[in-house]
């Protein structure tokens, strides 16, 4: 059974954070989701379930896609200023 602990919650202002870092590199916006479920993927297998591959794929996925769904909302938030 997979245990998503509250560790790994803490992982999502880090993607969030990276992701901003390559796109002040460059990376253009439309690519921005993409980086934050390679992050996530790659955060959940090797930090979050070391042990287990498809978890930790599993737990990427849902780390990635928080990573997004909280920069676009909070994008969003901001631009309606």
């Amino acid at each position: 059974m997979l245990e998503f602990e509250a560790y790994g919650i803490a992982l999502i202002p880090v993607i969030v954070g990276l992701v901003e870092v390559l796109k002040g590199l460059g990376l253009p916006n439309k690519l921005a989701p993409v980086a934050s479920l390679i992050f996530g993927v790659v955060a959940g297998v090797f930090y979050a379930s070391p042990g287990d591959l498809l978890g930790g794929v599993l737990i990427g996925l849902a780390l990635g896609l928080s990573a997004s769904g909280l920069y676009s909302g909070s994008k969003t938030v901001i631009d309606k200023e």
